[in-house]
């Protein structure tokens, strides 16, 4: 058969097979992410039917996704409150390096990984997904929550210490020394600073440039641009999600509500092939042998994220049920812990067994997270409907 026409099939299947696998999750009340990963195992490296000839598409469509979730998710809010809630969450954001990086390092120390490995892994359990979050947000209707702004507060100094920490660990990994280093980490702070500033003190004009009352004239401008952003942020050590959520902080009014309406279908479409790819790269025969480490971590990060959501929330004067929908919402991880385990595995003294660690670990957040985000409200008004019901309930009389 001819290549390209192997490609369009491969392609064709992949896309209706995620909206059967979409129209499911609808049915049975779930996010449809965990079907999507599921779904990329079974047609992935090592999965029942292996498919060929369509990596160099699906994995820039995948980059794709996460470029345009970030971004609509930066369209929700301003630069002001940007600012606000950093300065509002910065004490999280500690906590939050403290109690999700410690169960990584501990369990490659245990494991015998060194300190380097010890590090890695650190930055594997330590940042939550912000593809999966913004999509879950976006799922369950809870953009315009009162927690949300404290959930995107922590997920954006997650990523702004992802563009401290990728230099340090990429001198780390190569030996370039202090100097080295330092020099990275220079560079990625002096282009945050002026993406900051951009979007504080010159939105309105980035909203001028993109504005038209074209359709196609915009949705090109839109998209042009935040792939440009994303793509210089990449360049530049910077996390290109953290170049596409504040582009999206920066344009601002009636621009963002247009850009946010155009932009949604590609936005649902291109998140979707960026899941099944993560399921694809995955084989599950690496999986076994270090599943019952994954399970450790996947328990204990849980519990440490909820934590940090919960405390974050209560700072903020927010009652528990957004408190623990805070911290159920930051369970995910995905994509940045399979970028710094692929990163870190392509150089010596790093054991092969990590990466298997780090995806396995990582394809259990990346369904536990969906799930956690969406049961924990139900469970929650279950638990508040019963410990009144035990309040009032009539003490025994002194003869029973």
């Amino acid at each position: 058969m001819d290549h390209t026409a192997l490609e369009l099939i491969e392609l064709g299947a992949v896309f209706f097979g995620l909206g059967l696998l979409g129209r499911l999750a609808g049915r049975i009340g779930l996010s449809p992410i965990p079907l999507y990963l599921i779904g990329g195992v079974f047609f992935g490296t090592g999965g029942v039917i292996p498919l060929s000839g369509i990596e160099g598409f699906t994995a820039l469509a995948g980059e794709v996704g996460v470029v345009l979730l970030l971004l609509l998710l930066g369209l929700e809010y301003s630069a002001s409150e940007l600012v606000t809630g950093l300065k509002r969450s910065w004490a999280a954001g500690l906590l939050d390096i403290v109690l999700n990086a410690a169960p990584g390092a501990i369990v490659a120390l245990v494991l015998g990984w060194g300190p380097v490995g010890a590090f890695v892994m650190a930055g594997v359990t330590y940042i939550s997904s912000s593809g999966i979050v913004a999509k879950v947000l976006g799922d369950l209707g809870r953009l315009g929550n009162r927690e949300t702004p404290v959930i995107l507060s922590i997920l954006v100094i997650e990523d702004l210490v992802m563009a401290l920490y990728l230099p340090i660990l990429t001198a780390v990994l190569v030996g370039v020394g202090l100097v080295g280093g330092l020099t990275a980490v220079a560079v990625s702070l002096a282009v945050l600073a002026v993406v900051l500033v951009v979007a504080l003190r010159y939105g309105h004009y980035v909203s001028k440039v993109v504005d038209s009352p074209d359709r196609e004239v915009f949705l090109l401008k839109v998209l042009g641009l935040a792939l440009l952003v994303a793509g210089f942020a990449s360049a530049m050590q910077v996390s290109a999600a953290v170049g596409a959520f504040l582009l999206g902080i920066a344009i601002s009014g009636s621009t963002a509500e247009n850009a946010t309406k155009l932009l949604e279908p590609l936005r649902d479409l291109f998140a979707a092939v960026f899941f099944v790819v993560f399921g694809l790269n995955t084989d599950p025969r690496a999986i076994p042998p270090v599943l019952g480490w994954a399970v450790v971590l996947a328990v204990i990060t849980t519990l440490t994220k909820l934590a940090t959501g919960w405390w974050a929330a209560r700072r903020a004067g927010i009652g528990p049920l957004g408190r623990a929908r805070t911290g159920a919402a930051l369970v995910a991880r995905g994509e940045f812990s399979i970028v710094i385990a692929g990163l870190a595995v392509t150089f010596p003294g790093v054991p092969p067994e990590l990466a298997a660690l780090a995806t396995a670990y990582v394809l259990l957040m990346a369904v536990l997270g969906p799930v956690a985000a969406r049961v924990v409200e139900p469970v929650a008004h279950w638990a508040r409907a019963r410990l009144p019901s035990r309040r009032q309930a009539p003490a025994p009389s002194a003869g029973s």
